[in-house]
């Protein structure tokens, strides 16, 4: 057993500091003296510690000391064989999951709403997607996990595939059965990685879904800015403990992500995921149980209003649904006549309060150890105030955010064939190029490859006219978009 109570990157930056080390390194700032205005902005304990790696304080890329150290007390802490500290965010570690188990030509079993960098991942390596359909809700109108049945039909009709990707949970709190589908994965001989980045607190929390590490899975990319406490962008990328017999190895996991993270890793980064594993370790338990409880309360309190609809663990159905993150306070808008985006830009522009995202017909506000009851209150006030002064008939809104795709061509392929550009409303029946996408969540509408059908064109105009913020075409307008040049129109 490690002792949890350390924080090895965190103490050798403090011990640096105290020495008071003259600096003729980078970054150029000198501890902020060379930039005084961003030292008055971020404060002179933050500039003295934002370095260069040297000795003391060990390299990202090749870590033999405190960095080593820190990861293999993450890693304990979380269950793992090995843990890799990542400062390019979670896309960073989705592409280094996929890039270690798949290379060009192979495939990989995955479902289509997945986050835009796993999509990435596959235009970088070359893998080859074998799309597994979500379950949808249709009262909702939201993509839901894979049930196990479907992933073992996938599995049977691609058994050269090589792994299959899992979303735990989704960024609603939809979680798959993921035991039951890396057991299915394992007999096959296929190794499993999850997409973790909405379910740091799985692993410290008590109720709540499998983590991707108890479920016996390969690999997980974990978002500890998210739900751990950490610096934005800064991340884990897990091992599982039997990864080896599916081909996933320290020493080739490392190689991959060096080939893409930074050599200049921030130790501002690297110093918040320390401290944040030491208080997870530590005191995860009461953290995540109040996040529990105040995500709970706020539902109860939104349910009163009327209208509204904020859903949770009744939903599980044991297939698509197979189990529910309580921490999640998503809420259904549409039966009050508004979009998800316009409540989401209401409770920004006239109350103030800022949540994490609106689609076209639910809300997701993020609830942490950080939230303060009259917080919620407040939100809740506010939603209820919202109701009663924006409602209206719902009669002609979209009732759906997911649209089943028609893939013609792999990612890679289509991303660097022979494109075209060409007026997006004109666009219906060829083969996109490019990415459409609202963000956040960042699941793609359309991805490289996918077939533009008119049923996509009438979501994007719906969206934009609705206020969402799009994303994903070289066409910052979103009135354009690259189409491969050979490709027919219907």
């Amino acid at each position: 057993m490690l002792d949890q109570h350390k924080a090895p990157v965190y103490e050798a930056l403090m011990k640096y500091r105290d020495a008071r080390v003259v600096p003729f390194d980078v970054p150029g700032h000198k501890h902020g003296k060379g930039n005084p205005e961003l030292t008055r902005f971020l404060g002179k304990d933050c500039l003295a510690v934002d370095v260069n790696s040297m000795k003391p304080l060990d390299n990202l890329c090749h870590p033999t000391s405190v960095i080593k150290e820190a990861e293999e007390l993450a890693a304990e802490a979380f269950g793992a064989a090995y843990c890799f500290f990542m400062v390019g965010g979670t896309t960073s570690a989705v592409q280094s999951m996929a890039m270690t188990v798949c290379s060009a030509g192979e495939k990989i079993i995955m479902p289509r709403n997945v986050h835009r960098s796993a999509i990435n991942s596959l235009i970088l390596s070359g893998a080859v997607p074998v799309y597994v359909n979500p379950g949808v809700n249709e009262r909702l109108g939201i993509p839901l996990g894979m049930s196990a049945e479907d992933v073992e039909k996938a599995i049977e009709e691609n058994p050269d595939a090589k792994a299959v990707f899992v979303n735990n949970p989704t960024y609603y709190g939809i979680c798959s059965d993921l035991r039951k589908i890396t057991e299915i994965a394992h007999a096959h001989g296929m190794a499993v990685i999850v997409d973790e980045a909405h379910g740091t607190h799985f692993y410290f929390g008590e109720g709540l879904p499998v983590s991707a590490m108890a479920a016996g899975a390969d690999m997980a990319a974990i978002s500890m800015h998210k739900s751990g406490g950490s610096l934005t962008q800064s991340s884990f990328l897990l091992i599982g403990k039997n990864a080896e017999k599916f081909g996933v190895t320290e020493g080739r996991t490392r190689a991959v992500i060096n080939l893409t993270q930074t050599t200049s890793g921030s130790y501002l980064l690297l110093s918040s995921l320390d401290i944040s594993r030491r208080s997870l370790a530590l005191d995860g338990k009461k953290i995540i149980g109040k996040v529990i409880d105040t995500a709970a309360y706020a539902r109860e309190e939104i349910s009163k209003i009327g209208g509204y609809y904020a859903f949770a663990d009744e939903l599980i159905n044991g297939k698509d649904i197979y189990d529910f993150d309580r921490t999640k306070l998503s809420v259904h808008t549409r039966d009050i006549g508004l979009a998800g985006i316009e409540v989401y830009d209401y409770l920004r522009d006239y109350y103030d309060i800022q949540i994490e995202f609106g689609d076209i017909g639910n809300i997701l506000a993020y609830v942490s150890a950080g939230d303060m009851w009259k917080d919620i209150e407040r939100l809740v006030s506010a939603m209820a105030e919202i109701k009663r002064r924006f409602s209206r008939d719902k009669t002609g809104m979209l009732s759906s955010e997911y649209i089943t795709p028609q893939v013609k061509l792999s990612p890679q392929a289509a991303f660097y064939g022979e494109q075209v550009s060409v007026p997006i409303a004109e666009s219906a029946g060829k083969i996109s190029g490019e990415f459409v996408m609202c963000y956040p969540p960042g699941i793609p509408v359309l991805a490289p490859g996918e077939k533009i059908t008119a049923e996509i064109l009438d979501y994007i105009r719906y969206s934009k006219e609705r206020g969402c913020v799009l994303t994903g075409t070289e066409d910052m307008n979103i009135e354009r978009i690259r189409v491969l040049a050979d490709a027919e129109t219907e």
